[in-house]
Parts: C-alpha cells; sequence; structure tokens
C-alpha cells in the first residue's frame, strides 16, 4: 500500500503540448527556433507549433486529469507566453490568462498545480545574449519568476525553479541533441550549470524573502537521476559507476542539497587535472564562491526527482587528452545498456525497475533522508490504445518505489506518471509517444483517446496500491 498522504498526479510540458506557438502575444523560443530552422535535427521533421493543441484544448486535458483521480498535475509556464522579449518589462495578458485559467480549473476539479516555471524553453532574445552561458541570466530568471508568484502564487504552492537542468545543459550546450545546440562540452555545459545553479538560489532566496509568509508554498527544483551500475564487479568500475553519478546528478544537485555544498569533490579535481593538461590556465569548471556555496545550499523544500532507466558504467582513466574537451573525458566513464534489457521506442530508455530502487536508496543515503516527489516516470511506445507495455513498465516501477518506501525508509511523497498525452517528444518528435491518452495529430481537433494504461493509473488511485489491480 502507498502511505495515507502520498500523492499521485501525471505532467506536461509547455513546448510539447500548447501549441499557438506565434498567437495571442507569444513570444519565439530556443524550440521554435530550433525546429523552424534545422527541422533535419528533428527524426519526422516536426515541430511543437500545434502540438496537442492545449492552449486552446486544456478543459479537455482537465476532463482527462479528472477522471483519472489524479491528485495533482505538473505543468510547465512557457516563459516566451507570459514574457515574449524575455525580459519582464513587457508582460503578456493574454499569457497570464490563459494559466490563470488553467490553474483556477485545476483547483475547481480538486486538483492541485505542480508548476515547473522553465521546461527547457529559453526566449530566443535571451538565447540570443548567451542564454545560461550569460551570468546575468540569474537576475533575467529571477524577473521571470517574480512575475509568476505575484501572478499565480496565491493559488499555487508546489513550484520547481527548472526541469532536468542535466538536459537543458549537457545536451543544449554541451551537445546538439537539445536546443540551442551549441556542441560545447566541457566548457558550454558547465556555465550553463553555473549560472543555472545560481538562478535556482536566487529564486528560492526571491520566495523566502518576498512570497513565502503570504502564499506558503514549497519551491524546489527536479533533476533527471538514470541510475548508473558498474559494468563490472572490478574497484575501477565501481568507482566509474559513483563517478558517473556525481557527474550526471550530483553535479546539479550537490550544491543544493548536500550538508556541505560545492560540487562533488571528485568533479572538481578531476575537471581541474585535465584541464591542466589541456593547457587550461584554470578549470573549465568555474568555482563557487564561498559565499556563493553558503548561499546556494539548502535552498529546496523537496527533491524532485525525474527516473526512467539504467545503464552500466565502466572506466576509462587511460584515455588521451586528444581532442576536443568533454564531460566524458572528465568523467573517466563509457555508458552502456544491456541488450538483454527490454527495449522501448526511445534508443535511450530500457525497462529496468531495480535500478530506480537502487537511485531511491542511493539519493536517500547521500542527501540525508530529504523528501522526494518523483516528478516523472513513464516509458514511450508506437501510440498503441492497448498499451500494455505501459502498463507493464508502471507496474513494475511503481514495485520498486514501494520497495524503497517500505523495505528502505525512503521518504517518497509524490508519484508522477510521465505523461499526460502523447506529445512533441523533443528529438524523437512524433514518434515516440509517452501518454497515458493518445492524441491523433493527423485530426485538426488533436482528439484525445484514454489508453488502457489511463484505466490502470486510475484504478492505481483509486485503491492506493498496485496488488490485484489489472
Amino acid at each position: 500500500m502507498f502511505p495515507d498522504d502520498f500523492l499521485f498526479g501525471t505532467a506536461t510540458a509547455s513546448y510539447q503540448i500548447e501549441g499557438a506557438w506565434n498567437l495571442s502575444g507569444k513570444g519565439e523560443n530556443v524550440w521554435d527556433r530550433f525546429t523552424h530552422t534545422s527541422p533535419e535535427l528533428i527524426i519526422d521533421r516536426s515541430n511543437g507549433d500545434v502540438a496537442c493543441d492545449s492552449y486552446h484544448k486544456y478543459e479537455d486535458d482537465v476532463v482527462l486529469l479528472k477522471k483519472m483521480g489524479v491528485q495533482f498535475y505538473r505543468f510547465s509556464l512557457s516563459w516566451s507566453r507570459i514574457l515574449p522579449q524575455g525580459f519582464a518589462y513587457k508582460i503578456n495578458p493574454d499569457g497570464i490568462r490563459y494559466y490563470n485559467n488553467l490553474i483556477n480549473l485545476l483547483i475547481k476539479n480538486n486538483i492541485i498545480p505542480l508548476v515547473t516555471i522553465f521546461h527547457w524553453d529559453t526566449p530566443q532574445p535571451l538565447e540570443d545574449l548567451g542564454g545560461f552561458t550569460n551570468e546575468l541570466m540569474t537576475d533575467w530568471f529571477e524577473d521571470y519568476a517574480r512575475v509568476v508568484f505575484e501572478n499565480f502564487g496565491d493559488r499555487v504552492k508546489l513550484w520547481l525553479t527548472f526541469n532536468e537542468p542535466k538536459q537543458i545543459c549537457l545536451q543544449g550546450y554541451g551537445r546538439n541533441r537539445n536546443a540551442p545546440g551549441y556542441n560545447s562540452s566541457g566548457i558550454g555545459d558547465y556555465l550553463c550549470g553555473h549560472n543555472l545553479i545560481k538562478a535556482h538560489a536566487k529564486v528560492y532566496h526571491l520566495y523566502d524573502k518576498e512570497f513565502r509568509s503570504k502564499q506558503n508554498g514549497n519551491v524546489s527544483i527536479t533533476i533527471d537521476l538514470e541510475w548508473m551500475e558498474p559494468g563490472t564487479n572490478s574497484t575501477a568500475d565501481r568507482e566509474a559507476a559513483e563517478r558517473s553519478l556525481a557527474f550526471s546528478f550530483g553535479w546539479y544537485a550537490d550544491p543544493i542539497f548536500h550538508p556541505n555544498g560545492d560540487y562533488p569533490e571528485i568533479m572538481r579535481k578531476l575537471v581541474s587535472e585535465r584541464s591542466k593538461r589541456e593547457g587550461f590556465r584554470r578549470s573549465r569548471l568555474p568555482q563557487f564562491t564561498k559565499e556563493e556555496v553558503e548561499y546556494i545550499k539548502g535552498t529546496y523544500d523537496f527533491l524532485g526527482l525525474n527516473h526512467y532507466t539504467t545503464f552500466l558504467g565502466k572506466d576509462i582513466s587511460e584515455i588521451l587528452t586528444d581532442g576536443k574537451p568533454s564531460v566524458e573525458k572528465d568523467s573517466r566513464t563509457v555508458t552502456w545498456q544491456d541488450p538483454s534489457w527490454t527495449a522501448s521506442t526511445s534508443g535511450w530508455l530500457k525497462v529496468v525497475p531495480w535500478g530506480f530502487t537502487k537511485s531511491l536508496i542511493w539519493l536517500n543515503n547521500r542527501y540525508q533522508n530529504v523528501p522526494i516527489y518523483i516528478t516523472e516516470n513513464g516509458v514511450s511506445d508506437h501510440g498503441e490504445i492497448d498499451d500494455q507495455g505501459r502498463i507493464n513498465y508502471y507496474k513494475h516501477y511503481l514495485s520498486a518505489l514501494l520497495d524503497a518506501i517500505h523495505d528502505h525508509n525512503v521518504s517518497v511523497k509524490a508519484y508522477t506518471a510521465w505523461s499526460l498525452l502523447d506529445n512533441f517528444e523533443w528529438r524523437d518528435g512524433y514518434i515516440s509517444r509517452f501518454g497515458l491518452h493518445h492524441v491523433d495529430f493527423n485530426d485538426p481537433g488533436r482528439k484525445r483517446t484514454p489508453k488502457a494504461s489511463a484505466e490502470y493509473y486510475r484504478k492505481v488511485i483509486a485503491a492506493r496500491k498496485i496488488d490485484g489491480i489489472d
């Protein structure tokens, strides 16, 4: 059984579902630019111009949420819909109205809004100034957050500043996997992470200072964790797996959640050593001042966790210094997945439930019993209505979650199934479908159809258990 106070929800992100990319005063964001100028980078050459058209169909979405019986709905705000130029001098009343209508409708239906302030869609005018490689982004993000708290904070009590900084920084600035696609691994991604962490802390302190006493909400950040299992039982590979966790999760989490603050020690050490060998005058990983370490440390009310899958890690400490810098070289690890693990339509996502339990135990130990909200968990397919593979995934991952709660005393407070709808799945376009509800993207009305998994999830929520639920 799930604890009595445990919350169940589902989630979406603005660019992936809203559409209306250039309507009602919305400005251009990096994913608009990325998909329009480089459609060849998207598997089916698609974009989020219309997506699920949730900008016009949000009422239908709330009906779906109500039928499933979820207690909360996690969605993100489009920065460009609220501030078309990115800067707070010009607020778009239609954007404010849209989110007010959605929030009010959720509350009317007894569904808690869990709001992500930023889910990857930087306003293009700010990206033109360097985006998260520009330290001024911390101020611009704080200005945006203040507008958000002022307009929605009287009703929204659960906030996430950022979704998955690793995907923003490592894949967007370090590689060209995500927008803006800078391909500056080992430099651009470290700059992005440094400024993003400071921006998160600034917004947390803003809320503490100006809004918490009146609004009584909770603020945190959500970080994605792929469990890293040693490729062999050798000491080198076990250390490599732990290093990989430090470089992929601790990078963003330790400055906020670790009792000591700052980046993981092994990360600081290895990047500094390698930078010196490569001829850099200083470490490519920026340093926090002592004052910044203290300012950032403890800026959370819970830990948001996205988890999908597991990898294997191997030590490559003998790697040469030739070639461009990269995070992979800094971490001295390579990762892969066991080909025998059950696959999904997403090349990176294998079904490995035991990795979920291990992830939660590791987090519990590293961050001293921090309360955890699972803010995304799910699996992709081709959009089948009778999606037994997704039901099987949820059964096993929810069972792994219960193992962590009951057998290892991990303090997990909520679970979020990704996603409410089939949607624009970034580089996969509309090929990979994560939704509990099928969306017909050939239908101008974007018809939604509940999948078998939506009914399964409804039963789990109603019974508050997974045993005996078909």
